[in-house]
């Protein structure tokens, strides 16, 4: 199975120490953030997990320790992007997320990172021509540190636009110019994009619309075959491999205008002081009306893959 911690909060930047506990104590339970006492068990074993996939801003305070891990398989999306303070309050400085990439790489393999620049949105300081010089600028930092790199156009939900005052969406002419820009880019730094949930007329050389965390691109990762079994997709529209998070909404400091996981600053520095780094639970703990679930966990690996089996 794939075991997620990134989709909806930044664990390796704020609850680090609590990861590891996990990982010693092997297991960790999960609130269903729709039905509240209903909580998922998972194990936190090898024999049942393939890969652990991590989305952070800042994977730093999980360096000196990721040999805890050396019995996990990885992949890891690093997200850097040209914002300044006053849109990512809380995110590192991008030359110390680049630096701190490239140290990772050469822990986990460029072929288990992904660097993601999203979301994309325009203002008269963040302008297209600045993305382009900006994008070109970090891929070239982060040639043969990676092979991939996610991007994708804000979306306009109602915790952003309440969040992001006078925030607009890309508009097509944008997108089309920023694409053609990045793929050309990205072919000179030995890149392939992923599009996240973007139109399919994007796509052209070194840009795709398949996915970013598809049973393809782990089954490349990790070099065996995934037999994943078939259910309803996280999202319509994508192919990746979502389910299984071990995150909290409303828990993440960056404090990033346009999160969708966190409703306002407030609710989450009230669920900040219910973290407990011992706890089982990312926040709060579990209490007589709750309901514990055991998870279904087995292994999805499948025989290993040849350079034969890869489609570049």
């Amino acid at each position: 199975m794939i075991l997620n911690t990134g989709n909806r909060t930044d664990i390796p930047a704020f609850y680090s120490d609590w990861f590891y506990n996990r990982i010693k104590e092997g297991y960790v339970l999960v609130r269903n953030p729709y039905y509240p006492t209903q909580i998922t068990k998972y194990l936190l074993k090898p024999e049942v997990i393939d890969v652990l996939v991590f989305c952070t801003k800042n994977p730093i305070p999980m360096l000196d320790r990721l040999s805890l891990l050396s019995a996990f398989d990885m992949f890891w999306f690093v997200t850097i992007t040209p914002y300044g303070k006053e849109i990512e309050p809380l995110v590192p400085p991008k030359e110390q997320v680049i630096s701190s990439f490239q140290r990772l790489s050469a822990l986990v393999g460029s072929n288990r990172m992904s660097w993601r620049y999203d979301p994309i949105f325009i203002t008269e300081q963040y302008s297209v021509s600045y993305h382009i010089e900006q994008f070109h600028q970090m891929a070239e930092a982060l040639s043969g540190y990676t092979e991939q790199c996610v991007v994708s156009f804000i979306d306009l939900y109602e915790k952003t636009k309440r969040n992001f005052h006078g925030i607009r969406r890309v508009t097509d002419s944008d997108q089309e110019t920023l694409i053609a820009a990045f793929s050309e880019i990205a072919g000179k730094n030995r890149l392939q994009i992923h599009l996240c949930c973007e139109n399919a007329k994007l796509v052209r050389e070194n840009v795709d619309a398949d996915g970013c965390m598809t049973k393809e691109v782990l089954e490349k990762a990790l070099g065996c075959r995934l037999d994943v079994p078939h259910k309803k997709m996280a999202r319509q529209e994508c192919a990746c491999l979502l389910g299984a998070d071990i995150g909290a909404y409303n828990t993440c400091p960056h404090g990033c205008l346009y999160c969708y996981a966190n409703y306002d600053k407030e609710t989450v520095e009230r669920n900040q002081k219910l973290h407990r780094v011992s706890s089982p639970l990312l926040i709060g703990e579990a209490t007589a009306d709750d309901t514990i679930k055991q998870a279904e966990q087995k292994s999805w690996k499948n025989g290993q893959m040849s350079i034969f089996d890869f489609v570049y």
